[in-house]
């Protein structure tokens, strides 16, 4: 069984069990980060690339490998990272990431598993925003040239997205500006952000309807708000 524990936000106090994620070794048995009880999560306000990973040893091999750190997705909006022992450095703030949302038992023909990518640098966060957008069943989805700063539009039928796969946390004009494009062209809005976003952003996503998700490291976006939840229970249809 896989090692859990609780996790408190700080933000909002939402009480969560977290599961560690099973990663498999080289040698072909499974790896589990270490989770630390009672360790307090630590919301992330900025992420560095450096600081997304964590070093874990093989129990079976002894072979020492590094794996995403792990972060769960609060409703509220935070992004906590789940405290792990780290092989280099004792208690860490990295781990594994939260397991794929499964969609509900009532949807009557469930959609397959979806294959995400391991996100390292901002053009693998496009990547998997794309291949997700797909897996809702969004077709025929292309990349628009960015107007300005890091971020990267996608367009499908029916659709405009917007991915943010910098450092800096997504604000309210962006969810605003994303939404009036989205209405020029009769489109569902959806954001993507690698690292989060800011309070006015989530309360002006959820008084326009915009669903808001939030990537982690293995490219399994996560969605942050009831629009974004609708959306992966009901996807878009054939």
């Amino acid at each position: 069984m896989a090692e859990s524990v609780p996790v408190r936000c700080p933000a909002c106090r939402r009480e969560h069990v977290y599961a560690a994620q099973v990663f498999p070794c080289a040698c072909g048995a499974p790896v589990r980060p270490p989770l630390v009880p009672g360790a307090p999560p630590v919301p992330i306000t900025h992420r560095t690339w450096s600081d997304d990973w964590v070093t874990v040893r093989c129990q079976a091999c002894g072979r020492q490998d590094q794996w995403p750190h792990p972060e769960l997705g609060c409703p509220c909006g935070t992004i906590l990272r789940i405290i792990v022992r780290s092989v280099a450095s004792g208690p860490s703030t990295n781990a594994a990431p939260p397991l794929h949302i499964p969609l509900p038992p009532t949807v009557p023909a469930p959609r397959p598993a979806f294959h995400p990518v391991t996100i390292r640098t901002a053009r693998d966060a496009v990547t998997a925003a794309g291949l997700y957008l797909k897996w809702l069943g969004y077709r025929d989805v292309r990349h628009v040239d960015p107007q300005g700063g890091a971020a990267v539009g996608l367009h499908a039928p029916g659709l405009v997205a917007r991915v943010e796969p910098s450092t800096r946390r997504t604000t309210a004009r962006d969810v605003e500006t994303l939404w009036l494009s989205a209405l020029a062209e009769s489109a569902v809005p959806v954001h993507f952000s690698l690292a989060g976003y800011a309070e006015e952003a989530r309360f002006r996503a959820d008084t326009l309807a915009v669903p808001l998700f939030v990537l982690d490291l293995t490219g399994t976006p996560q969605p942050v708000n009831s629009p974004a939840d609708e959306l992966v229970t009901a996807g878009i249809g054939d």
